[in-house]
């Protein structure tokens, strides 16, 4: 059938409507399949990560998926869950950025210069500001920095957890648990990639006037200047954060946009440094170069038009309520198409965003999408003096033809 091509269904019944109930179903059943198409060519990436997933950030699309949901020791990427709360507490006033905390021996010893842990370089008994400590914990990754925060913040470190719990489980972080701010080796902390994935995506869209922090490349404190451990801010990416201790391997949860799509992507368990920047940099250029969003369908433009009975116009238009917009492989959907089915002749009057039919996508005999098409406008009943008076020339015409044939 040549794209475009309007067909008809099997004769509705004597209101000229196919029965409602089988054509949602149908409708409904078609929806279901579509949601569960693989993405075919999509999955022929693959990573040498134990544990990884893409996300399109619009759509919330998995791109690309490996062991998920399997829980892994998240080491400095559960620091993006300390930020979560911290920024929550900015945004309800709780706290401001120049105020400042003590840091504490504790603080010091667990996550300074004397554990040899990644660290800010805070000295005992000082004060330093909320604000710094933000920086020191995103760009410096300092375990000691997210102790004082948690401190300061909610009074102890385990009061500090149990918010960042309670936070989790607002955003949706379903096999993720903490047991400390820093992300440090713990037994009972673990998350998901699909979690952290989850995570970033809430920093991202809830707190867009911090995020920037996550690209600035250093940070100077207490005259020493350190750098940010992502290895893809050079080289696209405008975020978040990286990870590494024994237990967990190397890790990583980034975020980068072009063209005007986001992807969001997190990945755990690499050897070294130096394959968790190779295998970040593949995810992240799979992700924004082999992927297009194409426009199957325009709201409110017309796709076709039905016969109407006894109305004041013969036809009305057909139109989508809202746009099809499909994030696919590049150039999967090249030769797609495009079927409309109505349920006319309609009976006046047909209301304007009456459900007249859908338009089927399909590639060869695979269908790629179904969407519901409503009347453009209403169409009036016809006045009954005019019916008759279009009857009765109806009658003239067909016995002067029957006149001429004899």
């Amino acid at each position: 059938m040549a794209k475009g091509a309007i067909a008809s269904p099997a004769r509705p019944g004597r209101d000229g409507f196919v029965p409602k109930l089988r054509e949602w179903l149908l409708f409904a059943a078609a929806v279901l399949g579509l949601l569960l198409l693989p993405l075919g060519s999509a999955q022929a990436f693959e990573t040498t990560a134990p544990t990884a997933i893409l996300v399109d950030s619009a759509t919330g699309r998995v791109l690309y998926e490996k062991n998920a949901d399997e829980e892994v020791p998240p080491a400095s990427l559960a620091k993006l869950m300390t930020v979560a709360v911290i920024f929550d507490a900015l945004k309800k006033g709780t706290v401001t950025r120049d105020q400042t905390f003590e840091v504490s021996e504790y603080a010091w010893r667990t996550g300074g210069a004397p554990s040899g842990s990644s660290t800010m370089f805070l000295k005992p008994r000082t004060q330093v500001s909320l604000d710094d400590l933000i920086k020191g914990i995103i760009i410096q990754s300092g375990n000691d920095a997210t102790i004082v925060a948690a401190e300061g913040i909610a009074g102890s470190v385990e009061a500090f957890v149990a918010d960042m719990n309670a936070e989790a489980k607002k955003i949706g972080l379903t096999h993720s648990h903490f047991t400390n701010p820093s992300g440090l080796p713990d037994p009972d902390l673990h998350v998901t990639m699909r979690d952290l994935v989850r995570l970033a995506g809430y920093l991202i869209n809830t707190f867009p006037e911090e995020y920037h922090l996550f690209s600035e490349e250093s940070f100077k404190y207490n005259g020493i200047n350190q750098r940010n451990r992502n290895p893809l801010l050079s080289l696209g990416a405008d975020g978040l954060k990286t990870g590494h201790t024994s237990e967990a391997g190397y890790g990583l949860v980034a975020s980068a946009k072009n063209d005007g799509r986001r992807v969001v992507f997190a990945m755990s368990g690499m050897k070294s440094p130096e394959e968790r920047a190779r295998e970040a940099k593949r995810l992240m250029d799979y992700g924004l170069q082999d992927f297009e969003e194409v426009t199957l369908i325009e709201a409110g433009k017309p796709v076709g038009e039905v016969r109407v009975r006894d109305g004041t116009q013969r036809k009305v238009a057909l139109v989508a309520d809202s746009p099809l917009r499909l994030l696919v492989p590049r150039g999967s959907l090249g030769d797609v198409d495009r079927t409309i089915v109505d349920n006319g002749p309609l009976e006046a009057p047909v209301r304007a965003g009456q459900r007249v039919g859908w338009a089927r996508f399909a590639k060869g005999d695979e269908t790629v999408r179904q969407v519901p098409l409503y009347a453009a406008e209403a169409v009036p009943r016809e006045n009954l003096i005019f019916r008759i008076g279009r009857t009765v020339a109806g009658h003239l015409t067909w016995h002067a033809r029957e006149a001429k044939a004899d």
